[in-house]
């Protein structure tokens, strides 16, 4: 089958239309930094450990995670200001659980895709 370049159709091609596919989507925004929070294996490791145990403090992650504590406080720091988690003061201690209303927000924003 012999086409030209103007024939053949590309999987990355966006349909010329009137915008409909906006890079500046306020939504499109708000999924790909809730995602970018959830993109590293051992964020959804603590998510999954928040949501079992439904709170939890820094050193009881570090127990459960093969990591450093001062790369799991990142990556909590991180997810946090995604408003995935939230974390409260408990004396010295910080007590973190999930922000189940930005978790059911990024649910939702995934079915919309």
């Amino acid at each position: 089958m012999d086409e030209t370049n103007d024939e053949k159709l590309s999987c990355c091609a966006l349909p010329a239309g009137d915008g409909e596919y906006a890079l500046q989507h306020d939504d499109d925004r708000e999924l790909a930094q809730l995602a970018k929070a959830l993109g590293h294996p051992a964020r959804v490791t603590i998510l999954r450990l928040l949501l079992a145990r439904n709170e939890c403090i820094c050193g009881e992650i570090c127990g459960e995670i093969p990591l450093a504590q001062s790369t799991i406080s990142q990556h909590l720091k991180m997810m946090k200001e995604a408003g995935l988690i939230q974390g409260e003061v408990d004396g010295s201690r910080i007590c973190y659980c999930v922000n189940r209303d930005h978790l059911a927000r990024l649910k939702a924003l995934i079915l919309q895709l």
